[in-house]
């Protein structure tokens, strides 16, 4: 128990990965560091329901391999990330069709030689999860070297798919993809390649499109005109076709936002990760993550249960504990709550998700692909068989099927979820018990053009605020909006550490 005469260099006032990340910077920095939050466990968002020996992620964003920070951020060398297999499955008219990124792909070449090889049949599909090292650990000014990268992916040089500081990642050997089990009256069997980008021209166009971002430098994508996203996808030159059933499927999953009303630099640099990386998740569930930050932390360092109701530049006022002084206050709260600490903070909009989990003794033939729905035929986004992308999330002998649902869901949820899941996979999902429905009003916040990807995380000396509606709202966006107010603060307070600098992002019009 914390008592009132308790005193920190730095009071965290919440305890997600962005406050967890904030402090573990701070006190690798050598100052004392007190994380307090209200609710019983540490994680907020990324927390995951254990069930009968499932793990079920409340909301569940996606990764990307791409993500800087998960390299970069101290605590987080043992991270373990699950990759899909490689590019998505798409279901469109009907049919199963892969469409990969052509991540490594050099220029237009690169990427046309890329779209011939997809469009023959059959492709590879998931496989066996090996666990590789990944590499040796960075050193402090490996990750100075590399501070233009910490925003969204930059590369560095040479070595940018590698994980480093110990991360490790598995990867998917090539087996052939199964054909999905016909059902009456679907042809959700029939598995194509490349079917839903159009002519082999187009999709040409889409792979050099890819292998173009995938290498074009954060800050000149940045500089690019903003539009809402669905409106500049329809600006690329890219046929609807394409757009329709690839790339808004592709970005509603990216951004949980299904209107795409998301700024377009935000969506070039979902776009940007997906061509550079894999999309993954991290082994265990969601809350492996604040999990491993909250370990590396010296023991009392975090706090749960305890509930700030005021704070200053110089302390923190608790319902339990009273007043708490300090030399700094750093809220990483969610937005709503920050809000309401500090009054004046702006509140964006937020996307609404529902993660619906189910289970079967019968494994979809989907493999370890991530499944999107190009013709909106019901409230699923997209879908996985998540056990067979990461296998301790579910009993041995058992599927775990995880699907999203973006925006407000429907009245009759699971009868709505259970019709169109059995489109998606082909086979009947009568029998598939529902293991848990998890709906979150404020999931993710809203980032509509236009969007500052650096709003300012130091109001006044002595008084921060970090989290995913400082930056973009991904896990990356909420690492990196720690590291930016950890650097803030040590510089405030006159203190030096082993920190990688802030990222020399523009601020958006």
């Amino acid at each position: 128990m914390l008592e009132p005469a308790y005193q920190a260099d730095v009071v965290i006032v919440g305890a997600g990965i962005a406050g967890l990340s904030a402090a573990q910077r701070l006190t690798s920095a050598g100052v004392t560091t007190a994380v307090l939050e209200a609710a019983p466990c540490a994680g907020g968002r990324m927390s995951t329901e254990k069930v009968d020996g499932f793990r079920l992620d409340r909301i569940g964003q996606l990764l990307s391999t791409a993500y800087p920070e998960l390299r970069l951020t101290p605590g987080l060398d043992g991270l373990v990330l699950r990759p899909f297999a490689p590019g998505v499955l798409v279901h469109a008219d009907g049919r199963h069709h892969r469409v990969d990124a052509p991540a490594g792909a050099g220029g237009a070449r690169g990427a046309l030689h890329a779209v011939r090889a997809l469009a023959s049949a059959p492709r590879p599909g998931a496989g066996v999860p090996v666990r590789a090292a990944g590499g040796p650990a960075r050193t402090a000014s490996a990750s100075a070297s590399a501070s233009a990268s910490a925003a969204e992916g930059e590369p560095r040089r040479s070595g940018a798919r590698e994980a480093g500081g110990g991360l490790r990642r598995t990867v998917s050997l090539p087996l052939p993809l199964p054909r999905v089990p016909r059902s009456a009256g679907s042809r959700a069997g029939v598995y194509r390649a490349g079917a839903p980008l159009g002519s082999a021209v187009d999709q040409a166009r889409l792979g050099a499109a890819l292998a173009r971002i995938a290498g074009v430098p954060v800050a000149r994508l940045l500089a690019r005109p903003e539009l809402p996203a669905g409106q500049a996808l329809a600006a690329r030159g890219l046929p609807a076709r394409t757009v329709d059933g690839f790339l808004r499927p592709l970005l509603a999953a990216l951004l949980c936002d299904p209107a795409l009303t998301t700024s377009s630099r935000c969506a070039d640099l979902a776009l940007r990760a997906f061509a550079r990386g894999r999309l993954c998740v991290p082994e265990g569930g969601a809350d492996t993550l604040p999990e491993l930050l909250a370990r590396a932390l010296p023991p009392g360092t975090v706090r749960t249960g305890v509930r700030v109701t005021s704070v200053s530049t110089t302390s923190v006022t608790t319902a339990e504990h009273g007043e708490i002084r300090c030399r700094a206050v750093l809220v990483a709260t969610d937005a709503r709550a920050a809000a309401e600490l500090l009054p004046g903070l702006r509140v964006p909009d937020f996307h609404p998700v529902t993660v619906v989990h189910h289970t079967t003794d019968e494994l979809p033939g989907t493999g370890a692909a991530l499944l999107l729905d190009a013709d909106r035929g019901g409230p699923v986004a997209h879908t996985a068989l998540v056990s067979t992308v990461d296998p301790s999330r579910a009993p041995a002998g058992r599927a775990l099927i995880t699907s999203t649902v973006l925006g407000p869901p429907p009245t009759d949820l699971d009868t709505a979820v259970r019709t169109h899941l059995a489109r998606l996979y082909g086979t009947s999902t009568h029998r598939w018990e529902t293991l848990a429905v998890h709906h979150t009003p404020e999931a993710v916040p809203a980032m509509r053009a236009p969007h500052d990807l650096r709003r300012p995380v130091r109001l006044l000396a002595g008084l921060y605020v970090c989290g995913d509606h400082r930056d973009t709202s991904t896990v990356q966006g909420a690492l990196h909006s720690a590291n930016r107010a950890a650097t803030a603060i040590l510089t405030d307070l006159g203190a030096t550490g082993s920190l990688h600098r802030a990222d020399p992002l523009p601020t958006a019009a």
